[in-house]
């Protein structure tokens, strides 16, 4: 046995060094059995979180939602993961209550069955032998506060047409059978029927057929500052026009504050106009408005009719103002009195339709109402007839009770209610097109439009009544009309200062005023009866008590 340099023998020496090797092992040993034990956790942790992943998928699709129970707060359940399953199956189940995903598309609602609009009936007109004419009729609208949360948040469906594209010509190709125009386009007859063969995906003219956009270098051109703000336009639009100085702008009234922050009023007008405007008291020249009407100028207008140029904003308002979603055209003869969300909820979103617009209060036939045009000397005659024979030989028929539930052939086209889905921007833009190429009559085109796209797509256009119309516009006279009234009017007679006071009368009656009544001579017409133009005109009571219109 030997010693070492510290006197321990040598074989203890070599004891003491193999006893730490066995110690590291064995601690080695440990750890890597720890480390197994953590992976093999892992494992069975990663296979656990997965399993309550999918689970919370699986609920947050509604899958079986119906089956989960709200876990209580004093649960002896001493499971984590049960209690980790539970309480996210309770957040789906919430999250699904409160944040439902929105329709594809709006399907419309029901009023409540004690709503008092579902009890509404239209009394009988008032009876008034001396006024034929149409009158008003009361409408049952909702409260604006119902009317503006019933505002879809979704658009509505779009039979067949999903995505429409408008034809851009450069250089325009001039050559077709007749008709046509540089800002409509020249499409040929062919090119025509095929416009009428609904695809899912198509491509027409619509107007602005030239320069880069609507606006800009296409024939009805307006400056950048107010482009920009008809872009800036995503809910509503109420549109209007006034050219050749035709009527005077008259603001919107009983208009809620809520809608004339969010509600785009433009009224389109001419530089002839805009003279005329300049000299109005009500025009801002600062805002460039009248009352909640912005007002936009156009230049270069592409025709010399002023009626025609009018059908641009008309049925192209949705070329104007790409990124809105409703609008309202009124003639700019007409004064809105109700607000827009009302007239929506009313005449749009309720009876769930994508264009409304009101039935002419006498006539119902297209030929009916061309010769009407033709008497009135509203354009040629020639140019009338030759338009009712090309759709004559086309299959169009007189109007008639076979053709219910349709009611009418023949529209009052001064106030457009519609949707700018793809469908009804398709029917506005075949309609303008028959404007464009035929007569600016458009009454006489509206039929033959909405027929051949309703018997390929079943889609169709809600007429109301003619009174309805007149509740929430009131008419106004042209403004040469207005200037005739006035020359008719009996002028104001010169008096002669007045006598001196006798001293003989009683001193009480030495400060009354003279009092002289004034009546126009009155007129005599062929029959000998007197002439409705010797009565005083009340143009208040003429846009009240004209008659109702029911056919």
């Amino acid at each position: 046995m030997g010693y070492n340099g510290v006197g321990l023998p040598t074989h203890t020496v070599a004891t003491t060094r193999t006893k730490p090797s066995k110690l590291y092992k064995e601690k080695e040993d440990v750890v890597r059995w720890i480390f197994k034990l953590i992976r093999r956790r892992k494992k069975i942790l990663f296979i656990i979180s997965t399993l309550v992943f999918i689970r919370v998928l699986y609920l947050w699709h509604g899958e079986d939602g119906k089956n989960v129970e709200v876990p209580h707060s004093g649960s002896t359940n001493k499971d984590p993961i049960s209690n980790i399953r539970n309480n996210l199956s309770y957040v789906g189940k919430a999250a699904k209550a409160y944040r439902p995903r929105p329709p594809p598309y709006f399907r419309g609602y029901t009023l409540p069955p004690d709503h008092p609009c579902n009890r509404f009936t239209l009394p009988p007109p008032p009876a008034d032998k001396k006024r034929t004419g149409p009158r008003p009729c009361p409408v049952c609208y909702l409260p604006l506060e119902e009317a503006i949360a019933l505002m879809p948040t979704s658009p509505s469906f779009s039979p067949v047409l999903k995505n429409l594209t408008y034809i851009h010509e450069k250089p325009l190709n001039r050559k077709t059978e007749f008709g046509g125009s540089d800002f409509g386009g020249y499409p040929t007859l062919k090119l025509r029927r095929r416009s009428f063969n609904i695809k899912g995906t198509m491509s027409v003219h619509c107007g602005f057929v030239k320069g880069p956009e609507p606006g800009r270098g296409t024939g009805f051109d307006i400056n950048e500052k107010d482009l920009l703000e008809m872009k800036r336009c995503r809910g509503i639009v109420v549109a209007s026009t006034v050219f050749d100085a035709f009527d005077d702008v008259k603001s919107p009234s009983n208009i809620s504050k809520y809608s004339e922050q969010t509600v785009c009023f433009f009224m389109f007008i001419d530089e002839k106009t805009e003279t005329s405007l300049k000299r109005d008291k009500s025009f801002n020249r600062t805002t460039k408005k009248v009352g909640l009407w912005r007002i936009v100028v156009v230049h270069n207008l592409p025709y010399t009719d002023g009626r025609r140029n009018g059908k641009v904003p008309k049925l192209l308002v949705h070329r104007l103002f790409p990124n809105s979603r409703y609008s309202l055209w009124m003639d700019g003869k007409l004064d809105l009195v109700v607000d827009p969300h009302q007239i929506l909820e009313r005449f749009l979103w309720r009876e769930n339709v994508t264009f409304a617009i009101s039935r002419h209060y006498k006539r119902f036939d297209v030929f009916v109402e061309a010769e009407a045009n033709k008497a009135a000397g509203k354009y040629a005659n020639a140019s009338i007839d030759f338009q009712v024979d090309f759709y004559k030989k086309e299959g169009l028929t007189p109007y008639s009770a076979a053709k219910l539930p349709i009611t009418s052939d023949v529209p009052e086209g001064c106030v457009i209610l519609r949707e700018h889905v793809p469908i009804s921007n398709l029917f506005t833009c075949l309609w303008f097109n028959e404007v464009d190429r035929f007569t600016s009559r458009d009454q006489i085109s509206f039929s033959t439009v909405r027929d051949k796209i309703a018997a390929r797509t079943k889609w169709n256009v809600s007429m109301f009544l003619d009174c309805q119309r007149r509740n929430f516009v009131v008419q106004r006279y042209h403004l040469a009309d207005q200037e005739k009234l006035k020359k008719k009017r009996a002028p104001m007679a010169i008096l002669p200062p007045p006598a001196p006071v006798s001293s003989e009368l009683p001193s009480t009656l030495t400060n009354v005023s003279q009092v002289v009544s004034i009546t126009p001579p009155k007129r005599r017409g062929r029959d000998g009866q007197l002439s409705a133009r010797s009565q005083p005109l009340n143009v208040t009571a003429l846009h009240t008590n004209t008659l109702y219109s029911f056919g």
